[in-house]
């Protein structure tokens, strides 16, 4: 009997470039001609039923026009779509095309179709590139650098799934011009997010110029499409396996996860984390990390978003307590938070620690209050 030692010391490099522009489908084309995933000829358009017609459909046939075989897959829209049985349904449907290891999968879409396209790409073949072509102002704010993907199930948001970095994102600021109103205010959350957790300056912005970001205006969203990137750059480049400081990045999510599931998702993902980010200032005051003025400040900019602040009525607060379970900041069975220091900032308990543990009656105050 004996050991053998099987050495796999690797080093790698899962660097990307995120490009940020106005109508850049021809620029994917373009890249994919200058080699941008080598000498693969074969690609799946992934997308969902309402980007299919704006978008998916011209870079399908731009890709066939260009020499490529492209073939495209949809599912319907929406986060309830999110889930293993469309990944399985995809997968199998690319079989069945003839899709091998030598392909490259495209995701067409918002957060829903990159997280699951993503997810897609690190299982098929066991792994193939992929690129997120984002059409949504959620997505340039939230899945466009991470590498996180993941699929829902009936108990928890985003617990299945694997960190995978694309090749590319291209973050196309014209697709937002498509987008419905309540998408747009939605998309806000997570900007008011980062700016929240990592640039008092950035917050400062968004309070002066809300009206432009919200019209759509050019200048205002190419600021905000590149703050988004540089403050989660910043972060996950430190901590891309989330072993410590990524968590930040989960700041007012505890709260909004819970109640995106236990409404059923009739609440988008961003209106849901805007209700999160009011629980989370509500517990930093507590707390005594933020003043009652910096707490104002932050609930009145969610607003000034055109985003909810309070939970709805129809959602049971003992259902939404015992949801914060499913979070995955949770410590041997214990509700852990990421807390917010006044604007710009989050709070480090200890060395590399940026999350705190939190009572269950606690965590039912505050929900009770909002």
């Amino acid at each position: 009997m004996g050991n053998f030692c099987v050495e796999l010391k690797k080093v790698v490099d899962d660097s990307y470039e995120i490009e940020t522009g106005f109508e850049l489908e021809n620029k994917l084309i373009e890249d994919l001609q200058n080699g941008l995933v080598g000498n693969i000829k074969k690609f799946a358009v992934i997308t969902d039923s309402i980007v299919k017609d704006l978008y998916a459909t011209r870079i399908l046939g731009l890709l066939n026009d260009a020499g490529f075989k492209a073939d495209m897959f949809v599912f319907e829209a929406g986060e309830k779509s999110k889930v293993r049985k469309t990944k399985e349904e995809i997968e199998d449907a690319m079989l069945l095309k003839g899709f091998r290891r030598d392909c490259c999968i495209i995701a067409v879409g918002g957060g829903v179709v990159t997280d699951l396209a993503g997810f897609i790409a690190g299982t098929y073949g066991r792994g193939v590139p992929f690129i997120n072509y984002a059409t949504t102002l959620l997505a340039a704010a939230d899945a466009s650098v991470g590498g996180k993907t993941a699929v829902d199930t009936p108990l928890a948001t985003n617990l299945i799934g694997l960190f995978n970095q694309p090749e590319k994102v291209y973050i196309d600021i014209a697709t937002w011009k498509t987008l419905p109103e309540r998408q747009i205010y939605s998309g806000m959350s997570e900007t008011i997010k980062h700016a929240c957790l990592a640039s008092s300056e950035f917050f400062n912005y968004l309070e002066q110029h809300m009206e432009q970001i919200l019209g759509i205006e050019k200048d205002a969203c190419v600021r905000i499409a590149e703050e988004n990137c540089k403050i989660k750059y910043n972060v996950v480049m430190k901590d891309e396996k989330e072993s410590g400081l990524r968590e930040v990045l989960n700041l007012g999510h505890t709260v909004g996860r819970a109640i995106e599931t236990v409404s059923d998702y009739r609440l988008l993902h961003g209106e849901a984390v805007a209700i999160g980010l009011v629980a989370e200032v509500h517990l930093s005051h507590k707390l005594g990390y933020m003043t009652e003025e910096e707490m104002n400040r932050v609930v009145a900019l969610i607003e000034k978003a055109k985003l909810p602040v309070s939970i709805p009525d129809y959602i049971n607060r003992e259902d939404l307590v015992k949801k914060l379970y499913t979070d995955k900041k949770v410590r041997d069975g214990k509700l852990r938070f990421v807390v917010q220091k006044g604007i710009g900032n989050v709070v480090e308990f200890e060395p590399g620690v940026f999350a705190t543990f939190v009572s269950e009656e606690q965590a039912r105050e505050i929900i009770g209050e909002i």
